[in-house]
């Protein structure tokens, strides 16, 4: 089985998939990959690590340094950043590589690791491939100045607040906003953000203790952010996962602003300054028929690659757009960055409620959602899934029966054996009743 997924490595810290040693080996195979690719032979490599407010993390990035720095790669420690302040920080600084300890929106237990390459990228699946592959391997060890360091950089904070603030050019004053920052990494450079902008700010779930990350708060968990938008009567809520890549927002009244609907707000705005490249956004095939449609009333193009923001950003590369991202709340825009970043994205939404003048509802209401019917279809030979001719015609009636007023997508699991059924519809009664009947058919047809 495969160490990398599809946002780095990420399991149970301290249990089979990610231990201490792991992360060491990681490191050492990903500094001689790094070296041996460097072209600057006469200078020493040097990587900066970040870490969430895991407990956990303080290992790991022990564990990640000392590979590092054992390898003989100097490693600048950022402390407890944003996953996207880590990519920033990378470029910015010329580093090498860039490591971020973190396992995101997962519970607590877990953790992850995520590399970042020269410019702060991702790495791509070659790379992660060649890193697995040197794991283990026996290797020269420098010794004395040949050693890497271990430094900390207490500027990394404020430089990346300095980008972020970059970003505006509508001043925020007059908005209230209530940040929920998930006990993660976003808890001190959230809010201190958005009311460097002029906003008027109330931070919640921003005292992280190493165990509260994501705990019933956060992107994944509203209802906490929900309450407290419409005691505060603030104007709108900003939620984060834990390590600040992603964002999802509430209106004044406590209804859902997810990342489909914030892309939409986005679009229309980026397209109306003249800053929407081609006209064309870059979204996921998860991403909700509605959206599709109110791209296409808003006469902008919209191009689908498979699940994962790294995905995303391979198309927005390719053809050089500016907006893509996908419905968890993941939205990356190129003027101001190479990855996902929850904050900026917060920031830009709430200058398109300012210059606009509107609520964010108001702006919402641009886009329609479908409602959307999803039904994992268990112990299933998912990789008969194309093959299967009986799917196939059950799937072609679906889509006769729906028209242009919904959508089926049938999707094999990357990691588990299942298929993913999913249905969008006009109603959700008639969501329900073709996803069930697919799902059937697939049970019947695939399964083990």
């Amino acid at each position: 089985m495969a160490l990398f997924g599809t946002d780095g490595i990420r399991g149970l810290a301290n249990g089979h998939t990610l231990t201490a040693e792991i992360a060491l080996d990681v490191a050492v195979a990903a500094a001689h990959i790094m070296v041996e690719s460097s072209s600057n032979k006469g200078k020493r490599p040097f990587a900066i690590v970040g870490q969430d407010s895991r407990a956990s993390g303080e290992f790991l990035e022990a564990a990640v340094a000392a590979g590092l720095a054992s390898a003989g790669v100097d490693v600048v420690r950022v402390g407890v950043l944003p996953t996207p302040a880590v990519a920033y920080l990378v470029g910015e600084s010329g580093a090498d590589l860039g490591v971020m300890i973190s396992a995101s929106h997962n519970p607590m237990p877990d953790n992850g690791i995520k590399l970042f390459s020269r410019g702060g990228g991702k790495l791509d699946d070659a790379i992660e491939a060649a890193i697995e592959k040197r794991m283990g391997e026996p290797w020269v060890r420098p010794t004395g100045r040949n050693v890497g360091r271990i430094s900390f950089d207490a500027t990394a904070a404020d430089r990346y607040l300095s980008h972020l603030l970059g970003s505006v050019t509508t001043d925020l004053q007059g908005l209230k906003i209530v940040v929920d920052c998930a006990n993660g990494a976003a808890s001190q450079i959230a809010p201190r953000a958005y009311e460097k902008a002029g906003a008027t700010i109330v931070a919640i779930h921003h005292q992280p203790d190493g165990w509260n990350i994501n705990q019933d708060c956060g992107s994944t968990h509203l209802a906490d952010l929900q309450a407290r938008v419409i005691a505060e009567k603030a104007d709108f809520g900003i939620a984060h996962d834990g390590d600040s890549d992603r964002c999802l927002a509430v209106d004044a009244t406590g209804a859902v602003i997810d990342g489909d609907v914030i892309m939409t707000i986005l679009a229309r705005g980026f397209k109306e300054r003249g800053a929407l490249r081609d006209n064309t956004i870059v979204a996921t095939v998860m991403s909700n028929l509605g959206f599709m449609k109110a791209m296409q009333a808003a006469d902008i193009k919209v191009i689908t690659t498979t699940v994962g923001d790294r995905y995303v950003l391979e198309e927005m590369l390719k053809g050089n757009y500016s907006l893509g991202g996908e419905q968890s709340g993941h939205l990356i825009m190129r003027e101001f960055a190479g990855t996902g970043d929850g904050i900026l994205t917060a920031l830009q939404l709430a200058q398109e409620v300012k210059r606009t003048n509107r609520s964010l509802a108001d702006l919402a209401a641009a886009m329609q959602r479908f409602p959307q019917v999803l039904i994992n279809v268990s112990n299933v030979a998912k990789e008969k899934l194309e093959t299967s001719e009986k799917i196939s015609s059950a799937v072609a009636g679906a889509e006769a029966t729906l028209a242009d007023s919904g959508r089926v997508l049938l999707r094999a699991s990357g990691t588990e054996p299942l298929v993913r059924v999913m249905v969008e519809a006009a109603s959700d009664n008639l969501a329900q009743e073709i996803a069930a009947s697919l799902a059937a058919v697939v049970k019947a047809e695939l399964e083990i």
